[in-house]
């Protein structure tokens, strides 16, 4: 099972910097990007070595989640900088900024920083697979923390950053579509922090009402249900995950806008967007399974509810 585990974890890791690797030798990088890219894998590599010796010394495996929402920031402000504070490229940095600062709020709230910075609030899907017969050893999961949440997570963070690094020296005007991008990311900054606060109210008042001990099921309607249908949860399972994707896949745009069309408007620096794609896919799985097993109806809103579409609205009678 150990040697499973490894050779995925390995294999999931070799894809991910083959790909890199191959998005970045088949392009014709000015010396300006090869040393603003040799500065961010760094940067990259640190982080990874931090979360790995960190988690593993504390026991708390949320150290990239604390720096998720702040890594994003540092990339795309190296990249401005080193490309002379570029308008596009300070967009781009811009956009990355206020997502960070608000997510990083949004986490803070819940308990994840603290001043002994290795402590704070785990992310509770750790906990739970830590509990599989897979991870019951230490070896199996300090290797699923080496090449997942270190390594992959890292790698993912700095992909969906490399566009920016493609808009570097560009010759061609901040235009009407870099306008549109700009303002569409920042649309879809506000659908995740709309879906993030109607979260954040939902389980608040769900502890007020359970807070003396009163079981989920007897308190008032939606929070006897025990997982959130208010607002755009009652359209959409994962409304959060939908701003979070539509940011990054709408901030790698800037690149059409900045002439990088050496392969059509699908460059292979969309590869970014794609992995986080790939992550959240399987993150919004887990969490529905984990859902699925401790409140009745979750199955109920599953088949009523899309991911993304806001197509019906859940009914808790069906």
């Amino acid at each position: 099972m150990l040697r499973k585990l490894v050779t995925v974890l390995t294999v999931c890791v070799v894809i991910t910097l083959s790909v890199l690797g191959l998005c970045l030798g088949n392009y014709n990088f000015s010396s300006t990007q090869q040393e603003t890219l040799i500065i961010l894998f760094i940067v990259c590599g640190a982080s990874a070595l931090y979360c790995f010796i960190v988690g593993e010394v504390s026991r708390n495996n949320s150290q990239m989640d604390k720096l998720w929402s702040l890594l994003p920031i540092i990339y795309t402000w190296i990249v401005a900088f080193k490309g002379g504070m570029d308008i596009r490229l300070m967009a781009f940095a811009l956009v990355a900024t206020v997502w960070g600062i608000r997510l990083t709020i949004n986490f803070a709230r819940k308990g994840a920083y603290r001043i002994k910075f290795w402590e704070g609030e785990e992310d509770y899907r750790w906990s739970i697979l830590r509990e599989k017969k897979m991870f019951q050893s230490k070896i199996a999961w300090a290797c699923f923390d080496l090449f997942f949440i270190s390594i992959y997570q890292n790698l993912i963070v700095l992909a969906i950053c490399l566009p920016s690094v493609m808009c570097m020296g560009s010759t061609v005007s901040f235009g009407i579509l870099d306008f549109f991008v700009l303002i569409v990311a920042l649309g879809f900054v506000l659908l995740e922090t709309a879906a993030d606060e109607q979260q954040w109210a939902f389980y608040k008042k769900r502890g007020e009402l359970t807070k003396d001990g009163t079981p989920l099921k007897d308190i008032e309607a939606p929070y006897n249900l025990g997982f959130n249908t208010t607002g755009l949860w009652g359209y959409m399972r994962h409304p959060n995950y939908l701003g979070e994707q539509g940011i990054w896949i709408t901030l790698y745009c800037f690149t059409i806008g900045a002439g990088v069309t050496n392969y059509g408007i699908f460059t292979p620096f969309l590869i970014g967007p794609l992995f986080l794609l790939f992550l959240f896919i399987g993150s919004s799985s887990l969490g529905e399974k984990i859902s699925s097993g401790k409140y009745p109806k979750y199955k109920n809103y599953i088949s009523q509810v899309f991911k993304y579409l806001p197509i019906r609205k859940f009914d808790p009678n069906k």
